[in-house]
């Protein structure tokens, strides 16, 4: 896959030509080198690729329930197989640090590909209504436009893929142009695993191929993770065309310390909370608030822990900070920074690159005396940047992690397990850990405000509803639907 000029698309169950003269260039964010090129897909690529999924839909949908889980579970095992070179191209395409691209694109993608294999195994196409008198019929909603973001690729691209082939949609993916590899390589494995032809395809391309996806007549719903101003566009065109649009936007998220809070904790979960992916993630909490009277020690915590963290290779086991994904990324983040200088702010850490010969780096860094109408309390910068902030108590930090037009994740962090959740059941967000704790692959995220439309991503999402009235026997119809 790396080195190479790679010509072709994945539509109808084989590789073929696409029809654009016009190539992508691949850049390794750490070495700076070339790693490869795909085809920048035109609409004519997607047109086709929209049509072989509208012509498998109906074997595809009409599927026993078990056969597709049987498929979608066998596609988690071939990618377990190659796991270890997922996580290393995904790596070389967008310089995430080897064990987090490990987790996040070997470990979550399997997961997500398993768990909703199990679901496709016991999903019900047809139930009695709750009166018991008539049919509801749950099928799915056609084929489904999946466009996805270049920080997470695996693991966003298996959220949306698994519960859309578990509900016996067909799908066009397009993934994101700085990283189209591996995607390619999930159609070598579908291949592999026998998925009918149209089933799934595989576009590369940039915003002309994404808006054909969302424009072609033949993709019925479109789902996608990317900016709150790329979302917009799409759920506006969509609507226009009347399609339903589940997308996971942008998000400003806060952790909230409480005055009784574990530092030491917070401290063992500062990078994974606030800054994954070198802050490059949607969820990130980059925006710190601690309790006033221990402000200067939860700034001595953040800024040990950040001056302490590795930056450099992401292929070296102790590095926590890799580059940024490309150069014009390094230079918003530079942006954010100097307009805070300039609104007055002061940085206490970092601020600048570091130096490093090649790649796309920039210093952990931290910003203090933020008011809450400068640009890096309130806009999403993408990078590896805190503000902390104080706050006067429990409610004043609540209104502070609310002041935003995000709502995407958040943490609260406090000895008292039921004085944190409390809080948390006031911040305006779609998803919280309270002290570090994870959650599952089968745990709703769905985005509030402007970083969400369309709910969460399950196999729901991705279904229509019918009712039938007049049944005979309804229970003998329901249990036949389902063999």
């Amino acid at each position: 896959m790396i080195g190479s000029r790679h010509s072709h698309i994945y539509v109808d169950g084989v590789w073929q030509e696409s029809n654009s003269d016009a190539f992508i260039d691949l850049t390794d964010p750490a070495t700076e080198d070339w790693v490869g090129s795909v085809p920048d897909g035109s609409p004519a690529d997607v047109a086709s690729a929209a049509m072989a999924a509208h012509a498998a839909l109906r074997g595809w949908a009409e599927a026993p329930s078990k056969d597709r889980a049987a498929l979608i579970a066998a596609l988690a095992d071939r990618f377990d197989e190659r796991r270890e070179e997922i996580a290393h191209l995904v790596t070389a395409q967008n310089g995430a640090v080897i064990s987090r691209s490990r987790r996040t694109n070997g470990t979550r993608p399997i997961a997500l590909y398993r768990h909703y294999a199990e679901e496709a195994e016991s999903f019900e196409p047809e139930v009695a209504s709750a009166d018991g008198k008539n049919i509801v019929r749950r099928e799915p909603v056609g084929v489904v436009g999946i466009i996805i973001p270049w920080n997470a690729p695996q693991s966003l691209l298996a959220h949306k893929l698994a519960p859309a082939l578990a509900a016996g949609c067909t799908v066009v993916v397009k993934p994101a142009q700085e990283t189209p590899l591996d995607s390619l390589l999930i159609g070598e494995l579908a291949a592999a695993v026998g998925f009918p032809p149209g089933v799934i395809n595989i576009v590369t391309g940039g915003r002309t191929t994404g808006s054909a996806v969302v424009d072609d007549p033949n993709i019925d719903m479109v789902s996608f993770t990317g900016s709150t101003d790329a979302g917009r566009v799409i759920a506006s065109r969509a609507g226009h065309l009347l399609k339903p649009v589940v997308a996971e936007l942008g998000g400003k998220s806060a952790a909230v310390l409480l005055d009784d809070a574990d530092l030491e904790l917070f401290s063992d979960n500062l990078v994974t909370t606030c800054l994954p992916n070198t802050g490059q993630v949607c969820y990130s909490c980059t925006r710190v608030i601690a309790p006033r009277a221990r402000f200067s020690d939860v700034l001595e915590v953040v800024t040990s822990c950040l001056a302490s963290a590795q930056v450099g290779d992401p292929l070296d086991p102790g590095t926590v900070f890799g580059p940024l994904v490309s150069a014009a990324q390094r230079a918003r983040v530079e942006d954010y920074i100097d307009s805070a200088r300039a609104e007055g702010a002061r940085v206490t850490l970092g601020g600048g690159r570091p130096s490093i010969a090649t790649g796309f780096y920039v210093e952990p860094t931290v910003i203090v005396d933020v008011d809450r109408t400068m640009r890096v309390f309130r806009e999403e910068i993408f990078g590896p940047v805190l503000v902390v902030v104080p706050h006067d108590g429990d409610e004043d930090a609540t209104r502070m992690a609310n002041d935003s037009s995000y709502g995407l994740g958040g943490a609260v962090f406090s000895r008292d397990v039921e004085r944190a959740t409390a809080v948390a059941r006031k911040m305006h967000t779609g998803r919280i850990s309270i002290n570090a704790r994870s959650h599952g692959v089968s745990d709703p995220a769905e985005g509030y405000k402007d970083s969400g439309v369309g709910g969460s991503l399950e196999i729901s999402s991705h279904l229509r509803l019918k009712s039938i009235a007049g049944v005979a026997d309804v229970d003998r119809h329901a249990k036949s639907a389902r063999q």
